[in-house]
């Protein structure tokens, strides 16, 4: 896997991935940026997100399972020093199905903050790591 990262100006920098896509990100204004763009420090955690959203989907489909929406909201609590890492992140799962399994739901979300989620798993080295969901019928 590989990234370029590119400095625009002021405190703006331009990500290019190694599979052809780009992303901005932008510094704060009290640290020279122009708030256009998120915060690297907010694409760690959306990628945290879209990770375990990931293999929450795919393995709801994979069992079988009528899910038609995934959502992942995340709080976190960062270190107030520097580094100032993430010391707490929240993950709540709305996941939206016809007559989906509660089980295999909390199956799915535990395979994937135990096994699959690279990105949980490394901030899980930081950072207390609590998941909660709620299932609702399509």
């Amino acid at each position: 896997m590989e990234c370029v990262i590119k400095w625009v100006d002021g405190m703006s920098f331009l990500a290019e991935t190694g599979s052809g896509h780009t992303v901005m990100m932008d510094g704060a204004p009290e640290a020279g940026g122009r708030n256009i763009a998120p915060r690297p420090m907010e694409l760690m955690l959306a990628g945290a997100g879209g990770c375990t959203a990931f293999d929450v989907v795919l393995i709801l489909k994979r069992s079988r399972q009528d899910v038609t929406d995934c959502k992942v909201s995340l709080k976190a609590d960062r270190a107030e020093t520097d580094p100032k890492v993430f010391t707490r992140i929240a993950f709540h799962y709305t996941v939206t199905g016809r007559n989906l399994k509660p089980d295999v739901v909390e199956r799915a979300i535990k395979l994937s903050y135990e096994k699959y989620c690279s990105a949980t798993i490394m901030l899980g080295k930081t950072a207390e790591i609590e998941h909660t969901w709620d299932i609702v019928e399509a």
